[in-house]
């Protein structure tokens, strides 16, 4: 299990980003476009991807 944080980060990290893209409407054509739910979540799992990469990287 421990090889597979720092993938599951940069996973997590980029879903992130496109949903906070999507929410902050920087990417329009989809209904979660300008929602603030997505601006608000999106961030949130970007900063949880962050902590799996550094705990996968600190633990090699």
């Amino acid at each position: 299990m421990n090889k597979l944080w720092a993938p599951l980060g940069l996973v997590l990290i980029i879903v992130g980003a496109v949903w906070a893209a999507q929410g902050f409407n920087w990417l329009t054509g989809s209904q979660m476009s300008g929602k603030t739910l997505w601006a608000v979540v999106g961030p949130v799992v970007m900063v949880v991807g962050l902590g799996c990469v550094v705990r996968g990287v600190a633990k090699r």
